[in-house]
């Protein structure tokens, strides 16, 4: 398990070992932004974990029913989902009715334990049991990280699962549909919530926009592309990605579909040249993507979590093409 954790993290471990120079305020100051009538973002930096942001690079987001709040992911902390809960207070008299966690990555769930007496707190069946097997030691390794802003911070399990006849029809919360997408491309399992009345896609970390995307738990970038697909054809106007600012339209998939085909390509091609694991990470980054945020550092993380997968199949491949070779000469 500590090893899963160690390879979820990859470069950034070496953080860990470097002094903290500057002392951080521990607030988050969250500012909502109105996305759409009663729709709010909370938006994260576009960073690496540190103790200077307490963790705070994710998305997050509300939205306001007659019936009350709901709550799509929760933040890295304890901390930060009360700073959540007192934006939503500021705003609103209603209560918190439903939480929605897209993933189980931490700084997505982190929250949830500050909403854990006033709302259910709703998640795949599959998220629930990667917390449950993973949560307790990569909230461990970001106490590691981050320092002070996860004080008092447990890991809390949602309480309830998405099962078919949710994930078929939607749900609907004080006269508003959430249609909610079950997918896997980038965490194994991953929810995307479509706000009917708004137009508005919470699209987890399924989707990133000027942020370099991560792959610790990915199942493959290729049905990750596929899933992405998917998400385009849904009938939305604008997309919260996981991670920097919002979308209009289809261009933050349009974004992380080249970036993953792009990605793709650069392992199977290191891979297949024998290059080690220290070269795949120095190979040059096409300028279309050099300029978006943490590209070189997830870089090297994505060939730190993958690319035994490609050397293994480069290897395979003339083992393979050997066989085929003999089969046809046998016949």
């Amino acid at each position: 398990m500590r090893l899963t954790v160690l390879l979820w993290l990859g470069p950034l471990w070496s953080l860990v070992l470097s002094p903290w120079l500057h002392a951080s305020p521990l607030d988050y100051a969250l500012t909502p932004i109105a996305i759409a009538d009663n729709v709010w973002l909370l938006e994260g930096k576009q960073e690496a974990f540190s103790r200077l942001n307490g963790g705070n690079i994710v998305n997050t987001g509300f939205i306001l029913t007659p019936a009350g709040v709901v709550v799509i992911d929760t933040g890295p902390s304890v901390r930060y989902g009360k700073a959540m809960r007192k934006v939503i207070a500021s705003l609103t008299d209603k209560p918190v009715v439903l939480v929605l966690n897209t993933h189980h990555h931490p700084d997505h769930v982190l929250g949830n334990l500050a909403f854990a007496e006033e709302a259910p707190i709703a998640a795949l069946p599959a998220t629930l049991q990667q917390l449950e097997q993973e949560g307790d030691a990569v909230a461990e390794t970001l106490y590691t990280l981050v320092g002070d802003w996860m004080r008092d911070t447990q890991v809390q399990l949602p309480n309830q699962t998405l099962g078919p006849d949710s994930l078929n029809t939607g749900i609907e919360i004080g006269g508003q549909r959430l249609r909610l997408l079950a997918l896997r491309g980038h965490s194994g399992a991953d929810l995307a919530i479509l706000h009917e009345p708004s137009g508005t896609l919470f699209a987890g970390d399924l989707v990133f926009h000027q942020r370099a995307l991560t792959t610790p738990h990915t199942p493959g970038l290729a049905l990750w592309q596929q899933e992405l697909g998917l998400l385009a054809r849904q009938p939305f106007n604008q997309l919260v990605p996981g991670h920097g600012p919002l979308s209009q339209g289809t261009a933050a998939i349009e974004q992380t579909q080249a970036y993953l085909g792009w990605l793709d390509q650069l392992l199977q091609q290191a891979a297949q040249a024998g290059l080690s694991m220290t070269e795949a990470m120095q190979l040059p980054i096409p300028a279309h993507f050099n300029g978006i945020a943490l590209s070189r550092y997830e870089l090297q993380r994505s060939v730190a979590h993958l690319y035994n997968q490609y050397e293994q199949q480069a290897f395979a491949e003339p083992s393979s093409t050997s066989a085929q070779a003999s089969s046809t000469t046998k016949e």
